[in-house]
């Protein structure tokens, strides 16, 4: 009873040192990034005030968002940036628990999600935030003056950004069905249907009310659930072969 007690006082130690370790990292590198607040919030900013017409700004409609705004970057920038370093500390933190072959097979999925993460929000910075400004710009009725709040539009990327990198975990998700035998290569083939629908009902949820960014969405998801499927039967097909007769 006293070395379950020591044992479960340990791991609650070593999960506060790991949280503190995250916090840590998340904050040294908001305090070093902080000076260059303006600067990266422009860099945001830059698919939207590249459309914008001629003599058109982004405004600041509380008096204090011209610095809540940038500071609010700065912390969501830090928590992506560091993002590697949580996911380290969890790792050492539930590996002592694991099997080999777990560890094995739970390293390069982590790996690859975050990864996958980090290009779900590029692929909306450099693909869909220009499709999607361009978009919202060119219809806005003749005589109205486009003036888009700072906070206003960073609330609109965060939402994209988490919607697009959540997406791109499409393939992990549906390799872990079929490795974790939830579900099988032949099953999920055929209810491609009902993925690509679901793809672009999550579309519709996840994004502005316009056609272009849903579909943004939902074209890709489609194709991460095909990259997924492959990339599961592969390695299915490679375990099969592997076996001895």
């Amino acid at each position: 009873m006293k070395n379950n007690k020591n044992s479960l006082t340990s791991h609650l130690l070593e999960l506060r040192s790991r949280l503190l370790t995250i916090v840590s990292a998340v904050l040294i590198c908001a305090i070093i990034l902080s000076p260059f607040a303006n600067y990266f919030y422009n860099l945001l900013a830059l698919p939207l005030t590249n459309v914008l017409p001629q003599g058109s700004s982004m405004i600041a409609v509380d008096v204090a968002s011209p610095f809540f705004a940038p500071f609010k970057l700065i912390l969501l920038l830090s928590i992506i940036i560091t993002f590697p370093i949580s996911i380290y500390n969890f790792w050492a933190f539930i590996s002592p628990g694991l099997y080999k072959n777990e560890k094995n097979f739970i390293a390069p999925i982590l790996i690859s999600s975050t990864l996958l993460f980090y290009l779900g929000i590029l692929f909306a910075y450099f693909i869909v935030f220009p499709l999607i400004f361009s978009f919202f710009t060119s219809i806005a009725p003749q005589g109205i003056e486009i003036a888009t709040d700072i906070n206003s539009f960073l609330n609109f990327a965060i939402k994209i950004f988490f919607a697009f990198g959540l997406a791109f975990e499409v393939p992990i998700i549906t390799f872990l069905a079929v490795m974790l035998n939830i579900s099988t290569v032949d099953s999920l083939s055929k209810k491609r249907p009902y993925i690509i629908v679901f793809a672009f009902i999550l579309g519709m949820i996840l994004t502005p009310p316009d056609v272009i960014s849903q579909v943004l969405l939902a074209v890709p998801i489609w194709m991460l659930f095909e990259f997924g499927l492959l990339l599961a039967k592969l390695i299915k097909k490679n375990k099969g072969k592997s076996k001895p007769a």
